[in-house]
């Protein structure tokens, strides 16, 4: 019955296919050691070729070892080649940070596909039953995930990663295993209530068992596959927006923030979480919490604001794109301060920026045919010597509704905070002329009192 499940699983989602080369994920558990068996059946009926995989994790001593060496004579037995692997999974996660869980999983994919790659083969084959798959989307639900989540595992990912036992329950695997004598073994620390999985596993699902529906396993599962296909089809119409929104650029995901402020909300956490998975490889342990805070980084507001998710990853509102990045981002502070004549040349080459200065009679001034490119200044309103700088804590400049701070006017014309110190600030004695080519000051306005007019130009290099 469970051989004839599985292979109905197989070809309603086209797992697997003549001639696969498939590295097959063995803890030694029922659940794997079932498929084992199952797919060892299936080697000359499909012509396939299948591997095992064992990942000591050097987390329950004696009973890791005895677990390594029944993988290995059942392998033996069975005529499959398989290969072991002895990691100090415990000690990885403390050197870099990771829970148990999250540095085991990660270890042992890298394992799958390290030997995927070095046996060519082309599918991995990962034990997930039923009840993972209820027990996945309670997780998740617990989380607060969207659509994305509550489809729980899926079948195939990435035309790379199979499940062909996803549709069995763990007691019809166990009966399985019982039938063809298998003898699996039992991984003690799945007995312990001190994981999530385990707690929803022997606490929370026999509770909703016992009290609500003594069916909730099919049910959970029933509701997840029928979510899935609403979720493909969203997910579609979110990848073709991602590939028109987004683009790599030094190794970082940019995307485009007016093409994307304009989409449904549903396509837009899709798409950023397109966007996390290109940085990271998957989106393991972000949660819909965090696909939410990123969002929240489209507002023009948010200019210059970052946050930081699980993992290391670091999302950036920049002027006109959210940049996803592993790399912290840290602006280097330019600073100059150069002697403005007020007839001549003053070439800033930390601004790449040339300033050029012209006094005139304001007849001549009045004859002009003026641009937007230059600035005008009355001369006998400036107070000795002009200065051109960067920016400093607390610069002012006086405009028509009163002084404002440079840093709320950089903020309010979107310079990106990485420009800011290149912006050439001009001042007497007295106050600032002009911030760049961005704003002039009111009090060394041209009037009808002006004699003499100071013109600015600003060129670049």
């Amino acid at each position: 019955m469970i051989f004839e499940k599985a292979l109905s699983t197989i070809k309603k989602y086209n797992l697997i296919e003549k001639g696969d080369k498939i590295v097959l994920g063995l803890s030694g558990g029922p659940d794997s050691v079932c498929l084992l068996h199952i797919l060892n059946r299936l080697r000359e009926v499909l012509d396939i070729e299948v591997y095992a995989a064992h990942l000591n994790h050097q987390i329950r001593g004696l009973e890791a070892q005895q677990d390594a060496l029944y993988v290995s004579q059942l392998c033996e037995s069975l005529g499959v080649t398989f290969f072991v692997k002895s990691i100090n999974v415990p000690q990885y996660c403390k050197d870099n940070k990771l829970s148990l869980e999250e540095g085991a999983r990660k270890l042992r994919y890298e394992m799958f596909f390290e030997i995927k790659e070095s046996l060519n083969a082309n599918k991995i084959a990962i034990a997930h039953n039923m009840n993972d798959q209820a027990e996945t989307v309670l997780m998740r639900m617990m989380r607060g995930t969207g659509l994305q989540g509550l489809k729980g595992i899926d079948y195939i990912r990435d035309g790379v990663i199979i499940r062909p036992i996803l549709d069995i329950e763990r007691s019809e695997i166990e009966a399985y295993c019982e039938e063809h004598k298998l003898n699996p073994r039992i991984d003690s620390t799945n007995l312990e209530s001190i994981y999530t999985r385990n707690k929803i596993r022997l606490e929370l699902i026999p509770y909703m068992k016992e009290n609500f529906n003594s069916n909730v396993t099919e049910s959970i599962v029933r509701m997840s596959n029928s979510l899935k296909c609403d979720n493909e089809f969203i997910e579609e119409e979110a990848l073709k927006h991602f590939r028109n929104i987004s683009c790599i650029n030094e190794g970082n995901l940019e995307i485009k923030i007016e093409k994307f402020k304009n989409l449904h909300k549903s396509l837009k956490s899709r798409i950023i979480r397109h966007g996390i998975k290109n940085v990271l490889g998957d989106t393991n342990f972000i949660d819909q919490k965090h696909i939410e805070e990123v969002i929240d980084l489209e507002g023009e507001n948010k200019i210059d604001k970052r946050i930081v998710l699980p993992r290391g990853l670091f999302v950036y509102r920049q002027k006109g794109k959210l940049l996803f990045t592993t790399k912290e981002i840290v602006y280097e502070e330019i600073e100059f301060s150069h002697k403005v004549p007020k007839n001549g040349i003053v070439k800033i080459d930390e601004a790449n920026l040339i300033i050029e200065t012209e006094v005139m009679p304001i007849n001549k001034y009045k004859a002009l045919k003026r641009d937007k490119s230059s600035k005008w200044f009355d001369c006998n309103k400036i107070k000795g010597g002009i200065i051109v700088r960067s920016r400093k804590s607390g610069d002012k400049i006086k405009l028509s509704m009163g002084s404002k701070k440079l840093k709320q006017l950089f903020i309010d014309l979107k310079i990106p905070k990485e420009e800011r110190c290149k912006v050439p600030i001009l001042h007497d004695d007295n106050g600032i002329l002009c911030v760049g080519n961005f704003r002039d000051s009111e009090q060394y306005k041209v009037d009808e009192t002006t004699k003499e007019v100071l013109k600015i130009s600003f060129k670049k290099i």
